[in-house]
């Protein structure tokens, strides 16, 4: 039995919480004395890279894969999901086959990566919505495609992020909803009606809303106002202060409201990289400024995100002037609906947790310890 104590964010009471084989056991008062938060742990949904660490480099490796992980305990994060772009089949097809077998020799890797998300490659073809995804390998949904990247995964694929407006799009939805993958809109171009019919057909999350769009749209209607009011839709969001103002963040959380908003990083290989001119893959001329914002060099345009999901929920706490507690659901919880469960702090729920530091008005929670399935796997 493990025991680990810590100040409860909802309640400011401290909790012992009890741990055996890997689960949480019991959840019960404490005197306190720990004056460290105490939480499940944080789930991702959509990390590209992190800390010089790239998994759309072309040269995955399981070494490359092991020390996102350790990188990623560091900030709390206890499930995620890689996050690989559009590129070619063969591309593609190597970094899910690295991944597999990453999963199969290393129990860390295991516990930790709960699936694959893709995102593309059957996203917008127009410059703007397209991102920095490179267009020589947009192409359009394929079914029989989908059943090679399940094959040689395991099934690991998870979640896909595509554009509706392909020909043959709602068909392909529909096949993949009704094989338990979380169908996901993003980097899209497409009408509110295509909107609408992606998720009469199954879709049911918005990939980072509000961004891989257009600069200008129209007033309305467009896109962006059909994914907020069709209540069928989840938004995953980048609270990083950047990706959206604090206005469109509050007024996004509101319209979605709690139940159906989702925090994600987005983080790519330069996130946490010191700052400085770096060529990249895609994106090429990227620059990092002081303040951590990656750019394409001499442009406004964003080409990544760069702050890990726990100052995500301290930024969105403040930006929406919620809780810790609230900030805290869209990065546990909300996403671990879509992973089977995970991310609950109660009796019978996997024993991923942190404790941490904070206080109002902070950019960053603090990371002081991360437990996976009841073992501490980083200590600061």
């Amino acid at each position: 039995m493990t025991i680990v104590d810590g100040i409860d964010p909802g309640t400011g009471k401290g909790i012992s919480i009890e741990i055996a084989d890997g689960v949480i056991a019991a959840i019960r008062p404490a005197d306190g004395k720990n004056t460290s938060y105490i939480s499940a742990g944080l789930i991702d949904l959509q990390v590209n890279g992190f800390r010089g660490l790239d998994l759309n480099s072309g040269k995955l490796t399981s070494n490359t894969l092991k020390s996102l992980c350790e990188e990623l305990l560091s900030v709390g994060v206890t499930s995620w999901l890689p996050t690989l772009i559009t590129a070619s089949e063969s591309s593609l097809l190597s970094a899910m086959e690295t991944i597999a077998s990453s999963r199969c020799d290393h129990r860390l890797i295991e516990e930790m990566v709960a699936g694959l998300h893709i995102e593309g490659p059957s996203i917008s073809c127009d410059d703007g919505p397209r991102g920095a995804h490179p267009l020589a390998h947009v192409r359009a949904p394929s079914i029989a495609e989908f059943e090679r990247w399940q094959k040689v995964s395991g099934g690991l694929v998870k979640m896909v992020t595509l554009a509706p407006e392909h020909d043959g799009t709602l068909d392909y939805i529909r096949f993949l909803s009704a094989h338990g993958v979380v169908v996901a809109l993003g980097h899209t171009a497409a009408t509110p009606a295509e909107i609408h019919s992606a998720a009469e057909a199954g879709a049911t999350v918005s990939t980072h809303l509000g961004n891989g769009a257009s600069a200008m749209l129209a007033r309305h209607p467009n896109f962006i106002w059909a994914q907020l009011a069709d209540d069928r839709l989840t938004a995953t969001l980048i609270a990083d202060g950047w990706h959206l103002p604090a206005d469109a963040f509050k007024a996004m959380l509101r319209a979605k409201g709690i139940e159906r908003t989702i925090l994600v990083s987005d983080m790519v290989a330069l996130a946490g990289m010191p700052a400085g001119l770096y060529e990249q893959a895609v994106g090429g001329s990227v620059e990092v400024s002081s303040e951590g914002r990656i750019s394409i060099a001499g442009t406004p345009y964003l080409a990544g995100a760069s702050l890990p999901l726990c100052a995500n929920v301290a930024i969105a706490a403040a930006m929406a002037e919620i809780p810790l507690a609230v900030a805290l659901r869209l990065a546990t919880e909300s996403p671990g609906r879509l992973l089977g469960g995970r991310g609950r702090l109660e009796v019978g729920a996997r024993a991923d947790l942190i404790r941490f530091d904070w206080a109002e008005g902070a950019h960053a929670l603090e990371i002081r310890e991360t437990w996976v399935r009841g073992e501490k796997r980083f200590q600061r």
